[in-house]
């Protein structure tokens, strides 16, 4: 069993900075591939970008790349989101999710309870 825990949303005026973290309680974190997933009013959740299990793979939705990095450091079971030149556009509710190495691309099995994220004008 994998708990997910998401901090470091907030309000921010657009162009600014935010950070979002998700801590792990597992006792094997190297052995999941993680997720950062939003959600946003009325809308779908859609995938904003994954890293493999040890850190050297990284993907990015396209609406997100350039302006957002994800990273993690598997001695403090935690995933990292920085987020950059952020949009209006990006408020969501911010999800991170676990999946176990080497399976699907899309087998997140482990979601944390999410993390509001809203960009003003």
């Amino acid at each position: 069993q994998v708990q997910l825990v998401e901090s470091g949303g907030g309000l921010v005026q657009a162009g600014g900075s935010l950070r979002l973290s998700c801590a792990a309680s597992v006792r094997t974190f190297s052995s999941y591939d993680m997720g950062w997933f939003r959600q946003a009013p009325g809308k779908e959740r859609e995938f904003v970008a994954s890293i493999n299990w040890s850190g050297y793979s990284t993907y990015y939705a396209d609406s997100v790349k350039g302006r957002f990095t994800i990273s993690r450091d598997n001695a403090k079971n935690t995933v990292y989101l920085q987020m950059n030149s952020l949009k209006p556009e990006d408020t969501a509710v911010y999800y991170c999710a676990a999946k176990l190495r080497y399976t699907g691309r899309n087998d997140y099995r482990y979601w944390g309870q999410g993390t509001q994220v809203t960009v003003s004008s």
